[in-house]
Protein backbone atom coordinates (compact mmCIF):
# COMPACT_ATOMS: atom_id res chain seq x y z
CA UNK A 1 0.00 0.00 0.00
CA UNK A 2 1.36 3.24 -1.03
CA UNK A 3 2.36 6.04 1.87
CA UNK A 4 0.07 8.27 2.72
CA UNK A 5 0.37 12.03 2.00
CA UNK A 6 -1.69 15.18 3.57
CA UNK A 7 0.37 18.64 1.61
CA UNK A 8 0.52 22.07 3.03
CA UNK A 9 1.26 24.27 0.12
CA UNK A 10 4.45 23.04 -1.00
CA UNK A 11 5.09 20.83 2.33
CA UNK A 12 4.11 17.16 2.90
CA UNK A 13 3.48 15.30 5.66
CA UNK A 14 3.62 11.42 5.49
CA UNK A 15 2.75 8.60 7.12
CA UNK A 16 1.48 4.69 7.50
CA UNK A 17 -0.26 3.00 4.64
CA UNK A 18 -3.26 4.66 2.80
CA UNK A 19 -6.21 2.24 2.88
CA UNK A 20 -9.64 1.56 0.21
CA UNK A 21 -12.61 2.17 2.17
CA UNK A 22 -14.56 2.85 -0.89
CA UNK A 23 -15.58 -0.76 -1.49
CA UNK A 24 -16.79 -1.07 2.04
CA UNK A 25 -19.55 1.21 1.78
CA UNK A 26 -22.81 0.97 0.24
CA UNK A 27 -22.94 -3.00 0.35
CA UNK A 28 -25.04 -4.79 2.87
CA UNK A 29 -26.51 -8.07 3.74
CA UNK A 30 -29.61 -6.79 4.05
CA UNK A 31 -32.38 -4.49 2.96
CA UNK A 32 -33.25 -1.71 5.43
CA UNK A 33 -36.92 -2.69 4.78
CA UNK A 34 -37.71 -5.95 6.02
CA UNK A 35 -40.03 -8.12 7.32
CA UNK A 36 -39.76 -7.64 10.69
CA UNK A 37 -41.35 -8.98 14.31
CA UNK A 38 -45.58 -9.66 13.87
CA UNK A 39 -44.73 -10.18 10.19
CA UNK A 40 -45.03 -6.40 9.84
CA UNK A 41 -42.83 -4.58 7.39
CA UNK A 42 -39.92 -3.02 9.23
CA UNK A 43 -37.45 -0.38 8.89
CA UNK A 44 -33.83 -0.89 10.03
CA UNK A 45 -30.37 -0.17 8.92
CA UNK A 46 -28.66 -2.99 8.25
CA UNK A 47 -24.84 -3.98 9.18
CA UNK A 48 -22.50 -2.51 7.64
CA UNK A 49 -20.17 0.46 7.19
CA UNK A 50 -21.76 3.77 6.13
CA UNK A 51 -21.29 7.31 5.92
CA UNK A 52 -23.61 10.30 6.33
CA UNK A 53 -25.18 10.46 2.84
CA UNK A 54 -25.61 6.67 2.80
CA UNK A 55 -27.65 6.79 5.67
CA UNK A 56 -29.72 9.96 3.98
CA UNK A 57 -30.96 7.37 1.67
CA UNK A 58 -31.89 4.78 3.46
CA UNK A 59 -33.93 7.57 5.87
CA UNK A 60 -35.43 8.80 2.62
CA UNK A 61 -36.98 5.22 2.91
CA UNK A 62 -38.92 6.41 5.82
CA UNK A 63 -40.02 9.96 4.29
CA UNK A 64 -41.48 8.30 0.91
CA UNK A 65 -43.57 5.59 3.29
CA UNK A 66 -44.65 8.33 4.90
CA UNK A 67 -46.02 9.96 1.94
CA UNK A 68 -47.37 7.28 0.16
CA UNK A 69 -49.34 6.79 3.16
CA UNK A 70 -50.34 10.29 3.47
CA UNK A 71 -51.35 9.75 -0.30
CA UNK A 72 -51.99 12.75 -2.57
CA UNK A 73 -52.15 15.80 -2.92
CA UNK A 74 -49.17 15.19 0.12
CA UNK A 75 -47.76 12.61 -1.55
CA UNK A 76 -46.59 15.05 -4.50
CA UNK A 77 -45.40 17.72 -2.15
CA UNK A 78 -42.63 16.86 0.47
CA UNK A 79 -41.71 20.32 0.96
CA UNK A 80 -43.77 20.83 4.91
CA UNK A 81 -42.20 17.76 5.81
CA UNK A 82 -38.91 18.00 5.13
CA UNK A 83 -38.89 22.02 6.07
CA UNK A 84 -39.93 20.32 10.02
CA UNK A 85 -36.94 18.58 9.48
CA UNK A 86 -34.80 21.44 8.57
CA UNK A 87 -36.64 22.90 11.82
CA UNK A 88 -35.34 20.30 14.08
CA UNK A 89 -32.13 20.42 12.96
CA UNK A 90 -31.33 23.98 12.84
CA UNK A 91 -29.40 25.67 15.71
CA UNK A 92 -31.99 27.86 16.51
CA UNK A 93 -35.83 28.33 17.01
CA UNK A 94 -38.71 26.90 18.88
CA UNK A 95 -38.20 23.34 17.29
CA UNK A 96 -34.46 23.39 17.60
CA UNK A 97 -33.22 19.87 18.89
CA UNK A 98 -29.60 21.32 19.35
CA UNK A 99 -30.35 25.24 20.21
CA UNK A 100 -26.61 26.63 20.74
CA UNK A 101 -27.49 30.01 18.75
CA UNK A 102 -29.07 31.18 21.44
CA UNK A 103 -26.59 29.81 24.15
CA UNK A 104 -23.82 31.89 22.05
CA UNK A 105 -21.05 29.42 23.47
CA UNK A 106 -17.89 31.40 23.97
CA UNK A 107 -15.47 28.88 24.65
CA UNK A 108 -13.30 27.82 22.00
CA UNK A 109 -14.86 23.72 21.46
CA UNK A 110 -18.56 25.50 22.03
CA UNK A 111 -17.98 27.60 18.94
CA UNK A 112 -16.36 25.49 17.42
CA UNK A 113 -19.16 22.65 17.33
CA UNK A 114 -21.68 25.22 17.10
CA UNK A 115 -20.55 25.87 13.77
CA UNK A 116 -20.26 22.04 13.03
CA UNK A 117 -23.70 21.51 13.93
CA UNK A 118 -24.99 24.57 11.68
CA UNK A 119 -23.33 23.25 9.00
CA UNK A 120 -23.92 19.67 8.79
CA UNK A 121 -27.59 20.24 9.42
CA UNK A 122 -27.95 22.49 6.28
CA UNK A 123 -26.02 19.80 4.36
CA UNK A 124 -28.54 16.91 5.80
CA UNK A 125 -31.43 18.58 4.63
CA UNK A 126 -29.92 19.56 1.47
CA UNK A 127 -29.58 15.88 0.72
CA UNK A 128 -32.71 14.80 2.12
CA UNK A 129 -34.64 17.23 -0.28
CA UNK A 130 -32.40 16.05 -3.36
CA UNK A 131 -32.16 12.38 -2.15
CA UNK A 132 -36.51 12.39 -1.65
CA UNK A 133 -36.78 14.01 -5.53
CA UNK A 134 -35.39 11.09 -7.15
CA UNK A 135 -37.88 8.63 -5.66
CA UNK A 136 -35.58 6.07 -5.77
CA UNK A 137 -37.22 4.10 -2.84
CA UNK A 138 -40.36 4.46 -4.53
CA UNK A 139 -39.06 2.60 -8.39
CA UNK A 140 -37.34 -0.02 -5.84
CA UNK A 141 -40.82 -1.19 -3.44
CA UNK A 142 -43.53 0.39 -5.16
CA UNK A 143 -46.37 1.97 -3.25
CA UNK A 144 -48.03 -1.38 -1.67
CA UNK A 145 -44.84 -2.06 -0.03
CA UNK A 146 -44.19 1.37 1.25
CA UNK A 147 -47.88 1.91 2.25
CA UNK A 148 -47.34 -1.59 4.85
CA UNK A 149 -44.28 -0.24 6.49
CA UNK A 150 -45.14 0.52 9.95
CA UNK A 151 -43.15 0.13 13.68
CA UNK A 152 -43.10 1.70 17.09
CA UNK A 153 -40.67 4.34 17.80
CA UNK A 154 -39.80 5.17 21.16
CA UNK A 155 -39.25 9.09 20.62
CA UNK A 156 -41.38 11.93 22.08
CA UNK A 157 -39.08 14.79 22.20
CA UNK A 158 -39.29 16.21 18.37
CA UNK A 159 -41.73 19.21 18.06
CA UNK A 160 -43.39 19.36 14.10
CA UNK A 161 -44.06 23.10 12.61
CA UNK A 162 -47.97 23.62 12.25
CA UNK A 163 -48.61 22.70 8.83
CA UNK A 164 -46.41 18.86 9.27
CA UNK A 165 -49.07 18.71 12.57
CA UNK A 166 -51.71 19.32 10.27
CA UNK A 167 -50.47 16.87 8.14
CA UNK A 168 -49.18 14.01 9.44
CA UNK A 169 -52.47 14.09 12.22
CA UNK A 170 -55.33 14.83 9.23
CA UNK A 171 -57.55 12.86 7.99
CA UNK A 172 -54.76 10.59 6.14
CA UNK A 173 -52.29 10.54 9.26
CA UNK A 174 -52.76 9.53 12.51
CA UNK A 175 -50.47 7.52 15.55
CA UNK A 176 -49.38 4.94 12.46
CA UNK A 177 -47.86 7.35 10.26
CA UNK A 178 -46.35 9.86 13.48
CA UNK A 179 -44.37 7.19 14.65
CA UNK A 180 -42.71 6.60 11.04
CA UNK A 181 -42.14 10.58 10.92
CA UNK A 182 -41.07 10.57 14.44
CA UNK A 183 -38.06 8.06 13.61
CA UNK A 184 -37.29 9.82 10.59
CA UNK A 185 -36.50 13.17 12.41
CA UNK A 186 -34.85 11.31 15.17
CA UNK A 187 -32.57 9.09 13.36
CA UNK A 188 -31.75 12.65 11.63
CA UNK A 189 -30.58 14.46 14.71
CA UNK A 190 -28.92 11.45 15.75
CA UNK A 191 -27.11 11.56 12.37
CA UNK A 192 -26.02 15.17 12.66
CA UNK A 193 -24.71 15.01 16.78
CA UNK A 194 -23.03 11.72 15.62
CA UNK A 195 -20.89 13.87 13.12
CA UNK A 196 -20.20 16.80 15.33
CA UNK A 197 -16.62 16.27 16.30
CA UNK A 198 -15.27 15.96 12.43
CA UNK A 199 -14.27 18.74 10.50
CA UNK A 200 -14.82 16.56 7.41
CA UNK A 201 -17.64 14.99 8.36
CA UNK A 202 -18.75 13.57 5.12
CA UNK A 203 -16.21 11.52 4.27
CA UNK A 204 -15.94 9.78 7.71
CA UNK A 205 -17.27 6.25 7.49
CA UNK A 206 -18.87 4.36 10.59
CA UNK A 207 -19.81 0.96 11.09
CA UNK A 208 -22.87 0.24 12.18
CA UNK A 209 -24.19 -3.15 13.81
CA UNK A 210 -27.88 -4.25 14.06
CA UNK A 211 -28.85 -4.36 17.61
CA UNK A 212 -32.49 -6.28 18.92
CA UNK A 213 -32.95 -3.46 21.18
CA UNK A 214 -31.73 -0.27 19.31
CA UNK A 215 -33.03 0.76 15.72
CA UNK A 216 -30.50 2.94 13.57
CA UNK A 217 -28.49 4.98 15.12
CA UNK A 218 -30.05 4.44 18.62
CA UNK A 219 -27.13 2.50 19.77
CA UNK A 220 -25.51 6.13 20.01
CA UNK A 221 -27.89 7.44 22.09
CA UNK A 222 -25.56 7.19 25.43
CA UNK A 223 -22.63 8.30 24.50
CA UNK A 224 -24.45 11.35 22.84
CA UNK A 225 -26.25 12.05 26.13
CA UNK A 226 -22.80 12.37 27.84
CA UNK A 227 -21.31 14.74 24.88
CA UNK A 228 -23.90 16.94 24.59
CA UNK A 229 -24.23 17.35 28.81
CA UNK A 230 -21.03 18.23 28.80
CA UNK A 231 -21.16 20.71 25.83
CA UNK A 232 -24.17 22.10 27.29
CA UNK A 233 -22.80 22.76 30.69
CA UNK A 234 -19.98 24.39 29.20
CA UNK A 235 -17.56 21.55 30.18
CA UNK A 236 -16.12 20.00 26.82
CA UNK A 237 -12.58 18.94 26.62
CA UNK A 238 -10.46 17.55 23.47
CA UNK A 239 -10.65 14.48 25.57
CA UNK A 240 -14.47 14.44 25.77
CA UNK A 241 -14.71 14.85 21.96
CA UNK A 242 -12.10 12.23 21.11
CA UNK A 243 -14.23 9.50 23.56
CA UNK A 244 -17.16 10.41 21.60
CA UNK A 245 -15.49 10.40 18.22
CA UNK A 246 -14.65 6.45 19.58
CA UNK A 247 -17.88 5.68 20.29
CA UNK A 248 -19.69 6.80 17.35
CA UNK A 249 -17.14 4.83 15.41
CA UNK A 250 -17.13 1.55 16.94
CA UNK A 251 -13.94 1.16 17.61
CA UNK A 252 -14.35 -0.48 21.11
CA UNK A 253 -11.63 1.83 23.01
CA UNK A 254 -12.45 2.81 26.48
CA UNK A 255 -9.77 4.80 26.77
CA UNK A 256 -8.50 8.46 25.21
CA UNK A 257 -6.00 10.11 24.12
CA UNK A 258 -5.52 12.89 21.27
CA UNK A 259 -6.86 10.75 18.66
CA UNK A 260 -7.11 6.67 17.89
CA UNK A 261 -6.78 4.25 14.65
CA UNK A 262 -9.65 2.20 14.09
CA UNK A 263 -10.55 -0.82 11.70
CA UNK A 264 -11.30 2.24 8.86
CA UNK A 265 -8.75 4.94 9.30
CA UNK A 266 -7.16 6.76 11.70
CA UNK A 267 -8.56 10.09 13.50
CA UNK A 268 -6.54 13.25 14.07
CA UNK A 269 -7.00 16.92 15.65
CA UNK A 270 -8.05 18.65 12.21
CA UNK A 271 -5.51 21.22 12.36
CA UNK A 272 -3.03 18.51 11.06
CA UNK A 273 -2.17 19.53 7.22
CA UNK A 274 -3.91 23.24 8.07
CA UNK A 275 -2.17 26.28 8.83
CA UNK A 276 -1.58 26.56 12.47
CA UNK A 277 -2.69 29.99 12.78
CA UNK A 278 -6.57 29.30 11.14
CA UNK A 279 -6.92 25.67 11.71
CA UNK A 280 -9.54 24.12 14.10
CA UNK A 281 -8.44 23.40 17.50
CA UNK A 282 -11.03 21.29 18.97
CA UNK A 283 -12.23 19.01 15.86
CA UNK A 284 -11.02 15.89 14.89
CA UNK A 285 -9.97 15.08 11.24
CA UNK A 286 -10.42 11.16 9.85
CA UNK A 287 -7.62 9.90 7.36
CA UNK A 288 -7.94 7.01 5.47
CA UNK A 289 -4.71 5.53 6.70
CA UNK A 290 -2.75 2.62 8.86
CA UNK A 291 -0.87 4.92 11.21
CA UNK A 292 -0.32 1.52 13.51
CA UNK A 293 0.69 -2.07 12.34
CA UNK A 294 0.74 -4.55 14.01
CA UNK A 295 2.73 -7.67 13.70
CA UNK A 296 0.45 -10.32 15.22
CA UNK A 297 -2.74 -9.46 12.70
CA UNK A 298 -3.36 -8.33 9.01
CA UNK A 299 -6.08 -6.30 10.27
CA UNK A 300 -5.96 -2.91 11.51
CA UNK A 301 -6.65 -2.91 14.83
CA UNK A 302 -7.93 0.02 17.05
CA UNK A 303 -5.26 2.10 19.02
CA UNK A 304 -5.56 5.05 20.89
CA UNK A 305 -2.60 7.62 20.54
CA UNK A 306 -1.18 8.86 23.58
CA UNK A 307 0.47 12.04 24.94
CA UNK A 308 4.54 11.44 25.63
CA UNK A 309 3.88 13.54 28.80
CA UNK A 310 0.40 13.12 30.05
CA UNK A 311 0.30 15.92 32.32
CA UNK A 312 2.97 18.56 30.22
CA UNK A 313 3.42 20.77 33.71
CA UNK A 314 5.43 17.43 34.65
CA UNK A 315 7.52 17.32 31.48
CA UNK A 316 10.73 18.09 31.60
CA UNK A 317 11.89 21.86 30.70
CA UNK A 318 15.21 23.44 29.30
CA UNK A 319 15.68 27.35 29.24
CA UNK A 320 15.38 28.92 25.28
CA UNK A 321 18.49 31.47 26.67
CA UNK A 322 19.34 34.86 25.96
CA UNK A 323 19.38 34.43 21.90
CA UNK A 324 20.06 37.72 20.27
CA UNK A 325 18.61 40.65 21.77
CA UNK A 326 16.42 42.39 19.50
CA UNK A 327 13.78 44.98 20.53
CA UNK A 328 9.91 45.28 20.22
CA UNK A 329 10.32 47.27 17.05
CA UNK A 330 12.40 44.77 14.62
CA UNK A 331 11.93 41.23 15.47
CA UNK A 332 13.72 39.60 12.12
CA UNK A 333 16.94 38.29 11.38
CA UNK A 334 18.93 36.93 8.97
CA UNK A 335 18.68 33.67 8.37
CA UNK A 336 18.36 31.90 5.38
CA UNK A 337 15.62 29.41 5.21
CA UNK A 338 15.83 27.30 2.91
CA UNK A 339 17.54 25.16 4.57
CA UNK A 340 14.26 24.28 7.07
CA UNK A 341 12.20 20.81 6.64
CA UNK A 342 10.16 20.30 3.17
CA UNK A 343 8.45 17.10 4.66
CA UNK A 344 6.99 16.03 8.16
CA UNK A 345 7.01 12.07 8.66
CA UNK A 346 4.33 10.96 11.42
CA UNK A 347 6.69 7.55 13.81
CA UNK A 348 5.04 5.61 15.69
CA UNK A 349 6.46 4.15 18.77
CA UNK A 350 4.64 1.03 20.14
CA UNK A 351 7.58 -0.01 21.75
CA UNK A 352 5.83 0.10 25.74
CA UNK A 353 2.23 -0.03 26.59
CA UNK A 354 1.06 3.47 25.04
CA UNK A 355 1.46 4.32 22.04
CA UNK A 356 2.73 7.70 20.85
CA UNK A 357 3.45 8.72 17.52
CA UNK A 358 6.73 11.42 17.11
CA UNK A 359 6.46 14.60 14.26
CA UNK A 360 9.86 14.33 12.45
CA UNK A 361 10.36 17.43 10.36
CA UNK A 362 13.62 17.12 7.29
CA UNK A 363 14.39 18.59 4.16
CA UNK A 364 13.09 16.24 1.05
CA UNK A 365 15.84 14.60 0.32
CA UNK A 366 17.88 15.03 2.89
CA UNK A 367 18.69 11.51 5.55
CA UNK A 368 19.85 14.63 7.78
CA UNK A 369 19.45 18.74 8.45
CA UNK A 370 20.87 21.01 10.71
CA UNK A 371 17.30 21.72 12.22
CA UNK A 372 16.02 17.70 11.62
CA UNK A 373 13.94 17.11 15.03
CA UNK A 374 10.80 15.62 16.04
CA UNK A 375 8.31 16.48 18.98
CA UNK A 376 6.00 14.77 20.43
CA UNK A 377 2.47 14.60 17.89
CA UNK A 378 0.14 15.18 21.07
CA UNK A 379 2.20 17.76 22.74
CA UNK A 380 1.94 19.70 19.49
CA UNK A 381 -2.02 19.44 19.22
CA UNK A 382 -1.29 20.42 22.70
CA UNK A 383 0.49 23.22 22.19
CA UNK A 384 -1.93 24.57 19.42
CA UNK A 385 -4.96 24.58 21.40
CA UNK A 386 -3.17 26.44 24.14
CA UNK A 387 -1.58 29.08 21.67
CA UNK A 388 -2.58 32.63 20.83
CA UNK A 389 -3.52 34.58 18.49
CA UNK A 390 -2.80 38.16 18.01
CA UNK A 391 -5.85 39.92 20.10
CA UNK A 392 -6.96 43.37 17.92
CA UNK A 393 -8.16 46.32 20.23
CA UNK A 394 -6.64 44.94 23.54
CA UNK A 395 -4.93 47.55 24.44
CA UNK A 396 -6.35 47.93 28.09
CA UNK A 397 -3.56 45.36 28.98
CA UNK A 398 -0.67 47.56 28.02
CA UNK A 399 -0.01 48.93 31.58
CA UNK A 400 -0.19 45.29 33.18
CA UNK A 401 2.42 43.86 30.10
CA UNK A 402 5.72 44.57 31.34
CA UNK A 403 8.60 42.93 29.33
CA UNK A 404 12.60 43.03 30.56
CA UNK A 405 13.65 41.92 27.20
CA UNK A 406 13.38 40.85 23.77
CA UNK A 407 15.62 38.09 22.04
CA UNK A 408 15.21 36.70 18.79
CA UNK A 409 16.12 32.71 18.38
CA UNK A 410 16.87 30.65 15.78
CA UNK A 411 14.22 27.63 14.96
CA UNK A 412 17.14 24.82 14.75
CA UNK A 413 18.45 26.21 18.28
CA UNK A 414 14.84 26.26 19.54
CA UNK A 415 14.10 22.57 18.63
CA UNK A 416 17.48 21.03 19.60
CA UNK A 417 16.84 21.42 23.23
CA UNK A 418 15.33 18.21 24.79
CA UNK A 419 12.20 18.24 26.58
CA UNK A 420 10.04 21.40 26.43
CA UNK A 421 11.45 24.70 26.06
CA UNK A 422 10.43 28.15 28.08
CA UNK A 423 12.64 30.66 29.99
CA UNK A 424 11.86 32.56 33.12
CA UNK A 425 13.19 36.06 32.06
CA UNK A 426 9.69 37.63 31.48
CA UNK A 427 10.69 38.43 28.17
CA UNK A 428 9.80 38.03 24.70
CA UNK A 429 10.73 35.72 22.70
CA UNK A 430 11.07 35.89 19.06
CA UNK A 431 11.30 32.55 16.58
CA UNK A 432 11.06 33.47 13.15
CA UNK A 433 10.38 30.31 10.49
CA UNK A 434 10.20 32.42 7.49
CA UNK A 435 6.13 31.13 7.11
CA UNK A 436 7.31 27.67 6.97
CA UNK A 437 4.54 25.63 8.20
CA UNK A 438 6.07 22.14 9.15
CA UNK A 439 8.70 24.66 11.76
CA UNK A 440 5.46 26.02 13.65
CA UNK A 441 3.85 22.92 14.16
CA UNK A 442 7.04 21.50 15.33
CA UNK A 443 7.42 24.91 17.42
CA UNK A 444 4.76 24.31 19.11
CA UNK A 445 5.38 20.69 20.17
CA UNK A 446 8.50 22.27 21.75
CA UNK A 447 7.66 25.13 23.53
CA UNK A 448 6.35 24.86 27.06
CA UNK A 449 2.13 25.47 26.11
CA UNK A 450 1.33 28.39 28.23
CA UNK A 451 1.88 31.89 26.50
CA UNK A 452 2.76 31.21 22.75
CA UNK A 453 1.51 33.55 20.28
CA UNK A 454 1.94 32.69 16.55
CA UNK A 455 1.77 35.78 14.49
CA UNK A 456 1.22 35.79 10.40
CA UNK A 457 2.79 38.75 9.02
CA UNK A 458 4.97 40.54 11.70
CA UNK A 459 3.87 43.86 10.39
CA UNK A 460 3.87 46.69 13.24
CA UNK A 461 0.22 46.71 13.60
CA UNK A 462 0.12 42.63 14.23
CA UNK A 463 3.62 42.93 16.94
CA UNK A 464 2.04 45.69 18.69
CA UNK A 465 -1.52 43.63 19.15
CA UNK A 466 1.01 40.12 19.75
CA UNK A 467 2.98 41.75 22.90
CA UNK A 468 -0.42 42.12 24.86
CA UNK A 469 -2.05 39.05 23.73
CA UNK A 470 -1.46 35.61 25.54
CA UNK A 471 -1.74 35.76 29.52
CA UNK A 472 -0.68 39.51 29.79
CA UNK A 473 2.24 38.00 32.22
CA UNK A 474 5.54 35.94 32.21
CA UNK A 475 7.82 34.94 29.26
CA UNK A 476 6.21 35.61 25.81
CA UNK A 477 6.89 33.07 22.87
CA UNK A 478 6.45 34.37 19.00
CA UNK A 479 5.97 32.41 16.25
CA UNK A 480 6.65 34.51 13.34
Amino acid sequence: MPAYQLHLKDKRIVWGNAIDVESLIGTYPQDSIRTGENVALDWKLPDGIYRAKEVVIELDKLLEAILVQLGEPINGDPSVLLDSLQANLAISGDLSSLPLGPLALKDKAGVEITTQAARIGEQLVHWAREINSEKRALSQYGPETLGELEFRSHCYGHTLIPEAIAQVWGPAGGPRVMQLYNEYLHQFVLLRDALLPFANWEQVPFQVKEHTQFKGLRFLEPARKVFLTQLLGKELTHKAIVQYAQSVLSSGLTSAGYGFQYPLGTVLPAGLGELAGTAARYLLKWHPVQTIETEDTKDIVAISLEYEYDDYYDAPRNEAGTGIPGSKDHFHISEDHSDLPSIARLLPNTGSDRTTVRFSVEREGHASSSVESSVDLGQLFRGHRFSYRPEKNNHSKDATVKRTSTSIHQVADILSHSGLVTNTDNGVHVIPTGGNELVQWALLGKLYPENVVLLDKGNQEELEAALVSGKGYGTQFLVL
